[in-house]
């Protein structure tokens, strides 16, 4: 895994907007007495929600100071779990998976669309739509190669249709998420090939 590190420029402070905090305490009731740091993941995600999409060391410190941690500890927390990005990030995430079913099934044709579409890996595009990061594994080995744009999957992609998906993103609409070709989610491509055949 590699070195996570905090962006270089850092806000000056955070703090929980007041519907924010409310749930936060929510979620802190829900842990017995002294165990309220078992809430810190949910209470760093919502933090990075917040933040516009990227987790700040201010909202570390602040969630750390709010459960009573040390502020180590909780960077400890955030730089260990990838779902927390410690850097400004573009409207649109697009996480790349680069493990070996979507490698063989094209996922370096798919980067190079990310290069030429939106730049370098952690770039942000100049109109704050786009940034793109090479992930593991997201489980959808059966439609690759595919991609996460934030909280959708698209599967089963080609270069060609990646590119639409970035375009449609770009021009405010919301594409299709899912297989990109004709196949309802995980079903064999060209229908079912078993238990065709009536039970006598």
């Amino acid at each position: 895994m590699a070195v996570r590190r905090l962006a270089e420029k850092q806000p000056k402070d955070f703090a929980f907007s007041a519907e924010n905090l409310a749930w936060a305490k929510r979620e802190m009731e829900k842990y017995p007495p002294g165990r309220q740091a078992s809430a810190i993941i949910p209470l760093l995600w919502r933090a990075q929600e917040q933040s516009g999409g990227w987790l700040p060391e201010p909202a570390i410190r602040y969630v750390a100071d709010l459960l009573g941690l040390t502020h180590i500890r909780a960077l400890e927390v955030a730089t260990f779990y990838t779902m927390f990005s410690l850097e400004p990030r573009g409207e649109f995430l697009v996480q790349l998976c680069g493990t070996t079913p979507c490698m063989l099934r094209g996922s370096e044709e798919l980067k190079k669309v990310c290069k030429r579409k939106i730049g370098s890996e952690h770039h942000v595009t100049a109109d704050g739509k786009f940034s793109w990061i090479e992930v593991e594994c997201l489980g959808a080995c059966v439609n690759a190669p595919m991609v996460q744009i934030n909280e959708d999957y698209y599967e089963d992609l080609t270069p060609e249709s990646f590119e639409k998906i970035l375009d449609q993103f770009a021009a405010g609409k919301k594409p299709k998420p899912g297989p990109q070709i004709d196949r309802q989610f995980s079903a064999p491509v060209g229908g079912p090939t078993t238990l065709l055949q009536e039970k006598k």
